[in-house]
C-alpha cells in the first residue's frame, strides 16, 4: 500500500511538472507568434482613423462605444457588455491667447480639460510668472488679485515617467491655488518633455465645490519666452476660452471575455481606455492600450483549449476626466473576491522593460516561469511590488484586487500625449508587438494557473531593514 501511494504521488508530481512545462511552452509560443501578429496595429489604425478623437460626451465617443462592441465580437470575445454610467461632459470652444505687452505675440495654447470659460470677450490682465509651482504656493493670498498667473515649471524626461507626477501638479491643482491668491486666470507650460510649440491639454480640478479659474497650457517655447520677458519687465496677456458643460451626459465601460475552461468564474482583468482628448486621435493615449490587451487576449482565445480562468478585456470609457474606475468598481463589487488580478496598458506603445507583481508573488514558480518567458523580450522582474497599476483599475486596487504593472518605456511618451501630435505615425509597430507578446504570455500563464495572489501577499515576509 505504501509503495502504491508513493507511486501515485510520484505520478501526480510528474503530471504536474509536465503540465507546467506545457504551459511554459504554450506561453513562449504565444510570445513568438505575437511578435509577428498585426492585430494590435490593425485595431489601433482602425480606432484612430475610423473614429478619431474620442472626447466623453461627443458623437465620436458614441461611435467608439459601438465600434468597441463590434470589434470585441469580431475578435471572438464572448459575454460582450456595455455598462453605462453618468458622466457630465465638457466641450471645448474657441480658444486664443496673446501677449499684449511689451509687444504683441500670438501664443499657442490649449484649454485644460474641464476648465471653466472666460467671460465673453476674454480676460486681459497683467501676468505674474512663477518658475515653479512651489513659487506660486509661496505667494500670499490676495497677491494675485486681478492678475493672470503663469507657471513655467519644466518636466523631467524619465524612462518610468516619474517627471509627470512632479510637473503635473501645475495642471492638476494650479488653477485652484492661483484662484485662492486672487488670480483671474492661469497659463502653464505644457506638462511635456518636448520642446515643441504644440500645447498639451489634460484634466484639471473641477466640480461643483471646486473654486477654480479659466486655465490653459502653452507650448514650451512660449513659456520660456514669457519667463525671459518677465525678467526684463511687466507682461500683459489676453486669454479667451469658450467651453461648455453638459451635466446630463453618460459614458460606458465595454468588456468582452475569453471564457475560462475549468474555472470560468475566476477572472483576470486587462484593458485600456477608449476615450481620448479632443485635440488628437489618441493613438498612444490610449488606442494602443486597448489594442495591446485585446490582441493579446485574442491570441489566447485562438488556442485549441482556453486556459483555466477567464480573461476579461475592458475598454474603459472615461479615463481622461475620471469616472471609469469608480463606475467599474460599483458595477462589479459583488465579484471582487473572484477577480484574480487586474492591470491596464496606458503609457503608449514603446517597449515594456519590467514586470512588477503583487506582493509576495515574485518567488512563485508560475511567476518565475513568466519571468523566464519574458526575458527574451528584454523584460526583467522588478522586485518592488506593483502599485498604481492604472487610473481605471485604481478602484479595484483600492478594494483589494491584486494588480500588475507591465512598465512601458515612457521616455518619449510625454512628448506627444494629450496633444494634436498623438497620432498613428508615433506608434512603432515592432515595439507595439513586443507589448502584445508580453501581455499574451503573462496572461496565459496566470490564467492557466491556480496562483492566489491574495494569499501570497498575506504571507509574504516583511522586507529586511538595512
Amino acid at each position: 500500500m505504501i509503495r502504491s501511494l508513493l507511486t501515485a504521488t510520484v505520478a501526480c508530481a510528474l503530471l504536474a511538472t509536465a503540465a507546467h512545462a506545457q504551459d511554459v511552452a504554450t506561453a513562449a509560443a504565444l510570445r513568438d507568434k505575437a511578435l509577428l501578429d498585426r492585430t494590435a496595429w490593425d485595431i489601433t489604425e482602425d480606432l484612430t482613423t475610423t473614429i478619431g478623437p474620442r472626447l466623453v460626451g461627443s458623437p465620436a465617443m458614441t461611435r467608439a462605444k459601438d465600434w468597441g462592441v463590434a470589434k470585441l465580437k469580431a475578435l471572438g470575445f464572448t459575454n460582450v457588455k456595455v455598462e453605462e454610467f453618468a458622466k457630465p461632459s465638457w466641450t471645448r470652444g474657441a480658444e486664443s491667447a496673446e501677449l499684449v505687452a511689451p509687444y504683441p505675440l500670438k501664443l499657442a495654447i490649449v484649454g485644460l480639460g474641464r476648465t471653466p470659460p472666460t467671460p465673453a470677450g476674454g480676460i486681459e490682465a497683467e501676468a505674474v510668472v512663477f518658475r515653479t509651482y512651489a513659487e506660486l504656493i509661496a505667494a500670499s493670498e490676495g497677491s494675485l488679485k486681478g492678475k493672470i498667473a503663469v507657471i513655467t515649471q519644466p518636466m523631467v524626461r524619465a524612462q518610468d515617467g516619474a517627471g509627470y507626477g512632479v510637473a503635473g501638479i501645475s495642471r492638476r491643482t494650479g488653477p485652484v491655488e492661483a484662484a485662492k491668491r486672487g488670480a483671474v486666470a492661469l497659463l502653464i507650460r505644457s506638462i511635456s518633455t518636448s520642446d515643441s510649440t504644440v500645447p498639451h491639454t489634460g484634466v484639471t480640478a473641477f466640480g461643483p465645490d471646486v473654486l477654480t479659474i479659466p486655465s490653459a497650457a502653452m507650448g514650451v517655447p512660449e513659456a520660456e519666452q514669457l519667463e525671459r520677458l518677465a525678467a526684463k519687465g511687466p507682461l500683459r496677456i489676453k486669454l479667451n476660452l469658450a467651453s461648455t458643460v453638459d451635466a446630463g451626459d453618460v459614458a460606458w465601460n465595454i468588456s468582452g471575455e475569453i471564457k475560462g475552461s475549468t474555472k470560468p468564474d475566476e477572472v483576470i482583468i486587462a484593458g485600456g481606455h477608449l476615450d481620448s482628448w479632443d485635440v488628437g486621435t489618441g493613438a498612444l493615449d490610449d488606442a494602443t492600450g486597448v489594442a495591446i490587451t485585446a490582441a493579446a487576449a485574442k491570441l489566447i482565445g485562438d488556442l485549441p483549449k482556453h486556459p483555466k480562468r477567464t480573461i476579461r478585456v475592458v475598454m474603459w470609457g472615461s479615463e481622461e476626466s475620471g469616472g471609469s474606475s469608480e463606475a467599474y468598481l460599483a458595477a462589479h463589487k459583488d465579484e471582487l473576491a473572484k477577480i484574480v488580478l487586474a492591470g491596464e496598458s496606458d503609457t503608449g506603445a514603446d517597449r515594456i522593460y519590467s514586470l512588477q507583481l503583487p506582493k509576495g508573488a515574485a518567488t512563485h514558480p508560475t511567476m518565475q516561469a513568466a519571468a523566464r518567458v519574458l526575458t527574451p523580450l528584454k523584460i526583467y522582474l522588478d522586485q518592488a511590488p506593483a502599485a498604481h497599476a492604472g487610473s481605471d483599475v485604481e478602484g479595484l486596487e483600492g478594494a483589494g484586487v491584486p494588480v500588475i504593472n507591465l512598465n512601458q518605456d515612457a521616455s518619449r511618451y510625454f512628448d506627444y500625449h494629450h496633444t494634436a501630435d498623438d497620432t498613428l505615425n508615433k506608434v512603432d509597430p515592432s515595439q507595439l508587438a513586443q507589448n502584445v507578446a508580453a501581455w499574451a504570455s503573462f496572461l496565459y500563464l496566470t490564467a492557466d494557473s491556480d496562483i492566489d495572489f491574495r494569499t501570497l501577499g498575506a504571507t509574504a515576509p516583511a522586507p529586511h531593514a538595512n
